[in-house]
């Protein structure tokens, strides 16, 4: 595992490298430059650029890929325990590749390359998909959910991509400053702890958005949320005036990732078109795992891990009914909820699954609402 951790941190570092001595610019930049427009140099405009960029291919992509994947019997494996999802058997999945796919296309042509946010972010995407992919092709060749990477096995590449991220950073010249939610100034410097930190965070993103991903559109719609807001953050804390204005970290350079987050939000929604109930196709871990993974980087470039908590309100929420779970059934031998994650204890109490989703959205913006309100509590 180190020795394949090493590869991978050896490959992006050539890659950063590589990408930094070209003339920093993207294939629209030059381009736009080229014709005297400078409207390109604004992160704002390349943000809406890339949405809309990533929301066509993403809605051009999706049926064909659709098409194929019933062809090919691509279907997501599902548990029946609950009878509600059994009509769901043959619905396809790992949609997941496709808006990713859209995601990095628009990434690339409209990111500045010499950005190490921008272009580290959008490794992440495709490091923590790679494992996603790996486990869903195992399920849908077995036919079985059981049939996919353990989950021992999904950890360890989990921590190695984490790890391989975290150091990128850290040997980029990061700052380690861990700071609170409503305080201006950090609390303590990391250090070299910053990459056990970062491996936690990591995982519990990743795997906690995961685990939501159990209904039609119950991951898309509180991860577009959480990627809107800390997008915000991102902006703000790139940009010098604004940040002393509001008394959060100035992290230069950081309001690039916008972009990405901008061109993932883009792909999202074009997902949702056919991720809404009764959805045509399925993100996979290879969608979620990338998903979660990105939201946590995102959460650590901007100094906001803490107020993840609350950003992520729903998957925290999913993740923390597991935990309860397991661990009550491994002490009392008793079950706390009907099942886990919670969303499946609602569906036992025959709640229908529209009202589920769209209670769990609400509960996410709202949530949403309060880290921005936080902006002005320092």
């Amino acid at each position: 595992m180190l020795k394949i951790a090493s590869i991978i941190y050896y490959s992006i570092n050539r890659i950063l490298v590589t990408f930094a001595q070209k003339s920093g610019n993207s294939m629209l930049y030059e381009l736009f430059l080229h014709f005297d427009i400078n409207i390109f140099q604004y992160i704002t405009f390349r943000a809406g650029l890339s949405f809309f960029l990533a929301l066509i291919f993403t809605l051009f992509l999706m049926p064909k890929f659709i098409r194929w994947a019933v062809s090919k019997n691509f279907e997501q494996p599902i548990y029946d325990l609950v009878e509600q999802h059994k009509g769901k058997s043959k619905t396809p999945t790992m949609g997941g590749v496709v808006f990713l796919v859209a995601t990095v296309i628009a990434s690339l042509l409209t990111i500045d390359f010499s950005n190490i946010f921008a272009v580290l972010g959008v490794l992440t995407l495709l490091i923590f998909s790679g494992i996603g992919v790996s486990d869903d092709l195992q399920k849908i060749m077995g036919k079985s959910n059981q049939a996919g990477l353990s989950a021992k096995g999904k950890i360890y590449f989990q921590i190695g991509a984490s790890l391989v991220i975290a150091y990128t950073l850290y040997r980029y010249g990061f700052s380690t400053d861990l700071y609170l939610p409503f305080l201006k100034s950090p609390i303590i410097e990391l250090g070299l702890m910053f990459l056990p930190f970062a491996v936690l965070i990591f995982i519990s993103s990743s795997n906690a958005v995961n685990l939501t991903d159990g209904l039609d559109g119950l991951a898309t719609v509180p991860s577009t949320f959480a990627l809107i807001t800390l997008s915000v953050f991102a902006y703000l804390s790139g940009h010098a005036i604004l940040s002393d204005y509001l008394l959060i970290p100035n992290i230069h350079g950081v309001g690039e990732i916008v972009i990405v987050a901008s061109a993932l939000i883009g792909a999202l929604t074009g997902f949702l078109w056919f991720n809404a109930h009764p959805a045509e196709v399925f993100m996979g871990d290879s969608g979620s795992l990338a998903i979660g993974g990105f939201i946590a980087y995102m959460a650590l470039i901007t100094k906001n891990e803490v107020l993840l908590i609350l950003i992520g309100s729903i998957f925290v929420l999913e993740a923390i009914t597991v935990i309860i779970q397991v661990a009550s059934y491994k002490t009392r031998k008793k079950r706390f909820f009907l099942m886990a994650p919670i969303h499946h204890h609602f569906e036992m109490k025959n709640w229908h699954e529209n009202k589920i989703i769209v209670r769990f959205w609400i509960i996410s913006l709202l949530s949403n609402i309060v880290a921005l309100i936080s902006l002005k509590i320092r």
